[in-house]
């Protein structure tokens, strides 16, 4: 995997998504290999390092993307009866591109 999954292959074209919501700035789609039974992943789609490192990105783009993690959470909460919203940092963060991922369920490993 390349250090930017989401630049290089999503938001580039190269690797179709099933989108499940977006705005001019956010793109929330279903994970190309989901961990949990509900797992959609919220990114934005200007190169943004990580929650602690915006890069060149202002406060505004983290407030749009958070209002968007936050309907795509309550969307699953009211689906499946409870939702999680996990984002890595550091040496978790195995792509350097800011994402969520909304879950529900156990794994399915």
């Amino acid at each position: 995997m390349t250090s930017d999954f989401y630049c290089d292959e999503v938001l580039s074209g190269r690797t179709t998504v099933q989108v499940v919501a977006e705005t001019d700035q956010v793109l929330a789609y279903h994970h190309t290999r989901p961990f949990w039974p509900v797992h959609i992943v919220v990114i934005p789609k200007q190169h943004v390092p990580s929650l602690t490192d915006l890069g060149d990105a202002d406060e505004r783009l983290l407030h749009e993307l958070l209002a968007v993690v936050r309907d795509v959470a309550g969307t699953v909460e009211q689906e499946h009866g409870k939702a999680r919203v996990l984002t890595n940092l550091g040496e978790y963060q195995d792509s350097k591109h800011l994402h969520f991922h909304v879950t529900s369920g156990e794994p399915l490993q």
